[in-house]
């Protein structure tokens, strides 16, 4: 449309921000409503922003400004949509003991669609134009509502809850400071999801500047990243139920820094491929693990609202991050810049882990309490 790449990474920014404000937000309303009828209207009306963009894509009534605020009403409707999805998860499996197990088989999908998602739309975009991949997108979400029909949900016991929104958020952040585990993942997240995933962006610059490639190069690039995070997924399928999350935390972070390091001081484009799927294995593996820790050491009433605090860090943190890392590598070169991202991403794993351990020690204490046959276990023991 403008053949810029700041206006692109801007509509891409203003898909993203909306989260990192309003996931709060989401969370507080998933906890004090069904998160299956949260869900469910997130969906309609993110298939009603899906038909909107594919009208004025098809009519040709589009300029930037509308596309900018589609994307800003769509990153809204995540703000709400992602907790409750998250949330509600563990509804849907009979044993919880199986939850880990279902997050890194979501996991698996997910990377599975982003390998895919791309050859398709590429295919239907060469062959009948982007209008018809628009419309598509606007048609796949008949089949997501209608899935969402036919689950049979366990109803939820909701407590009538009379405090207001600003003090269901204080609530979720002071239960978040008198838990080390939950705030030490998410933390360790939010600075992971800032100084070393967003080197994404610049995997472009690499595929033509430093390995001297084209698109080819970068396709390999995407292609084998994408195994690699498909290997973190079926990894975290393998783990024992009595497994440390903490550790497989810890020790992931750590793998996607160095190898990500690695990656950005090598010449070699062979050696290239293998370090960054060594780098998306550990990325994918920290992602699900610090997913399935919240979710298997959270309390139920503050489910929605820890997890909203994840998506913040998580998806919130990446655009602010993206558009720090662009501006400096224009200064500096991309090489240097995803080599400081890889010591930064080290730095943190280091700096984080005594608070790891101690939410370790601290959950394995736990386990050795008397507990109340009706509460639910957690999986592991930190």
């Amino acid at each position: 449309l403008t053949h810029s790449e700041l206006m692109l990474g801007l509509v891409v920014f203003a898909g993203q921000i909306p989260i990192m404000l309003l996931s709060p937000y989401g969370g507080v309303l998933t906890d004090r409503h069904s998160r299956y009828k949260v869900l469910f209207y997130t969906q309609i009306a993110s298939m009603i922003q899906a038909g909107l963009l594919t009208l004025v894509v098809l009519t040709k009534h589009y300029d930037v400004a509308i596309i900018i605020g589609l994307s800003v009403v769509l990153g809204i409707i995540n703000a709400f949509d992602t907790p409750a999805r998250q949330s509600l998860m563990i509804l849907l499996i009979d044993d919880k003991k199986d939850l880990p197990n279902a997050i890194a088989l979501n996991s698996s999908m997910v990377t599975l669609a982003r390998l895919l998602g791309p050859v398709a739309a590429g295919f239907i975009l060469s062959s009948f134009g982007e209008g018809v991949c628009f419309a598509a997108n606007f048609l796949s979400f008949v089949a997501v509502i209608a899935s969402l029909m036919l689950m049979k949900i366990p109803p939820q016991t909701k407590q009538i809850i009379k405090q207001d929104i600003w003090q269901g958020l204080r609530e979720g952040y002071s239960y978040l400071q008198h838990q080390p585990g939950l705030r030490s993942v998410i933390l360790l997240m939010a600075c992971t999801s800032f100084f070393v995933m967003p080197y994404t962006t610049l995997l472009p610059v690499f595929a033509t500047d430093v390995f001297h490639g084209n698109v080819g190069t970068f396709s390999w690039l995407n292609a084998v990243s994408g195994l690699g995070a498909m290997g973190g997924a079926v990894y975290m399928t393998t783990l024992k139920p009595r497994t440390s999350l903490l550790r497989v935390i810890g020790y992931s972070c750590a793998m996607f820094a160095i190898s990500l390091f690695l990656f950005s001081i090598t010449g070699i484009f062979s050696l290239a491929l293998c370090f960054i799927m060594a780098a998306e294995f550990g990325m994918l593996s920290q992602i699900a693990a610090s997913n399935t820790y919240i979710q298997t050491h959270v309390d139920e009433n503050m489910r929605g609202r820890v997890i909203s605090y994840y998506v913040m860090a998580f998806q919130g943190m990446a655009p602010i991050g993206s558009l720090l890392i662009g501006f400096v590598a224009h200064y500096f070169g991309a090489s240097l810049i995803v080599s400081a991202e890889g010591i930064a991403g080290l730095i943190c794993v280091i700096c984080f882990i005594p608070y790891l351990q101690k939410a370790g020690k601290a959950n394995r204490h736990k386990l050795h309490q008397p507990t109340s046959s009706k509460e639910l276990k957690p999986a592991e023991n930190g």
